[in-house]
């Protein structure tokens, strides 16, 4: 809601300024989508290392006080 309203805001002030931004924005979010789905990979791997990594002391921990 507080970027439609600094949008409009932007809108007020600099027309050509805030229709460019909004033909810009969709380009932008596609050109930086593979950056973000990297991202994601990268941290599934972080947390997939880190259950490897933690397996052996949840195995070797013993039972758990529920």
């Amino acid at each position: 809601m507080i970027k439609l309203l600094l949008w409009c805001l932007l809108l007020v002030l600099c027309w050509p300024l805030a229709l460019l931004a909004l033909v810009l924005y969709p380009i932008v979010w596609i050109l930086l989508l593979p950056f973000r789905l990297v991202g994601i990979a990268v941290t599934g791997v972080f947390g997939l290392l880190g259950a490897i990594i933690m397996f052996p002391a949840r195995v070797l921990g013993g039972p758990r006080a529920i």
